[in-house]
């Protein structure tokens, strides 16, 4: 299949240049997925697709387009291009528009070593039920769940492949299997609903059914009763499975392109501390078995492992080529892209230094405050960092869980809430964002 890929994007660059095109880079992805779910006892849906896309970015002097199809006929090919060059003579003038030069393009051409896809065979769709069927029937087994919303297993297989006129040829496979339970428990207005569910890109990696449904029921039951917790400034947990979402809009906050529109509330904080001193977030975009993994980038340069905050100094900008230009700086070969969009820098994979103590230890020491463990809409300033969301999690009090709260609002500062993190010990080291449970003092909770 990569082959044939090959033979796509080859092909496109080819019909770019001919059509008129100065440079131009291609991509072709083509995948399998199969999915279901299960609802009562019984299969509610079943889905398989398959297929082939293409891209085709052209530049002529500094103007670009992009356009892509569904159909990898030659016809198509050329009327894309067509298209395309069409499309880049009437676009505007911008100066950082350009591919790689060749002596930075990455020598790596394929994901050799990092474990992106499973030599297992695609799991058939009755594989695939029954392990929807096992989480939703765990899941039914907890004590207060009176129905499951829905149970999923779902498998995947990406092939992709990357060419572009300056030189650069390179692809790889990626596999994704996955499951899903969302219970509800309670009945009528009280009812409370919640799941749980696993990702990995290597089957055997998977967790159990059993694991995943009584998880998902046992989260739903423990909502039931939730109240309006008190109002007033109080410390507040971030749970691991949402703790994530803090350090996500750190990582937003210094991708080039907020900086170079200068809508970003760490604008000016290159070299100042953002984080606690005693913790670092590195992007490593190599570790193995792991979704955010890639060995090169968008625009075909290499990825490397990376220091974005180093003892809570910020270290710099999160940088494709041309917001790298932009900035008169260096890419960090953060380029992601998709089928019909130039470029434009994202995070891989992302760790920050986990602390010595468990999330039992900090619900202790927070004495009084809010445990967060899933939060609904949000009010961002990506300007000054202003932050308000909705939550939902259990009230503390004396260092001990009191009771279930919902419909609450967290108001703070980003930038304030950043540097006052306390992390424990307990993130999940597969993920591709490593992010442990996270204690704020001093936040705002909206309540009753």
């Amino acid at each position: 299949m990569t082959q044939a890929l090959s033979d796509l994007t080859q092909a496109l660059l080819s019909v770019a240049k001919a059509a008129g095109a100065d440079a131009a880079d291609a991509m072709a992805r083509s995948g399998t997925s199969v999915a279901v779910d299960m609802r009562g006892g019984t299969l509610e849906h079943a889905e398989r697709s398959e297929g082939t896309e293409i891209g085709l970015r052209v530049m002529i002097g500094q103007r670009q387009a992009c356009v892509s199809a569904s159909d990898t006929r030659p016809e198509t090919l050329e009327a894309m291009a067509t298209r395309a060059v069409a499309m880049a003579k009437e676009a505007p003038e911008d100066p950082y528009v350009g591919l790689a030069d060749p002596d930075q393009l990455s020598a790596r051409r394929d994901a050799e070593g990092l474990e992106l896809a499973d030599d297992a065979p695609e799991p058939a769709p009755e594989t695939l039920q029954e392990d929807a069927a096992r989480a939703e029937a765990a899941a039914m087994d907890v004590a207060g769940v009176t129905k499951i919303d829905t149970a999923s297993a779902g498998y995947g297989r990406t092939e992709i492949f990357i060419a572009a006129t300056n030189g650069f040829a390179g692809g790889y496979s990626r596999t994704q299997r996955s499951l899903y339970c969302s219970a509800i428990a309670g009945e009528g207005a009280g009812m409370q609903r919640d799941g749980d569910g696993d990702g990995r890109l290597i089957q055997s990696d998977l967790r159990s059914p059993e694991d995943i449904g009584r998880s998902a029921g046992e989260r739903a039951a423990a909502m039931l009763n939730a109240r309006r917790p008190a109002t007033g400034r109080y410390p507040v947990l971030y749970d691991e499975r949402i703790a994530g979402s803090l350090i996500a809009h750190l990582l937003g906050a210094v991708n080039g392109q907020a900086i170079a529109r200068g809508a970003s509330f760490l604008r000016d904080a290159l070299g100042e501390v953002v984080l606690p001193e005693s913790l670092s977030l590195v992007e490593d975009p190599l570790r193995k078995r792991t979704s955010g993994s890639r060995p090169f980038d968008a625009e075909g340069l290499p990825t490397a492992r990376r220091t974005i905050v180093e003892n809570g100094r910020l270290t710099g900008w999160t940088l494709d080529l041309a917001t790298a230009r932009k900035l008169g700086l260096t890419s960090t070969g953060n380029a992601a892209r998709g089928l019909s969009a130039p470029p434009s820098p994202s995070t891989w994979n992302v760790e920050l230094t986990q602390g010595s103590v468990t999330r039992e230890d900090l619900i202790k020491q927070m004495g009084t405050g809010l445990l967060v463990t899933s939060m609904i809409g949000s009010t961002i300033n990506a300007n000054t960092g202003e932050y308000s969301r909705g939550a939902s999690g259990f009230w503390v009090e004396n260092g001990e869980i009191a009771f279930p709260v919902q419909e609450c609002t967290i108001a703070g500062n980003l930038r304030d809430m950043l540097k006052r993190i306390v992390p424990a010990n307990d993130a999940r080291a597969h993920l591709s964002r490593v992010v442990p449970s996270l204690l704020v003092e001093g936040l705002t909770i909206a309540g009753t």
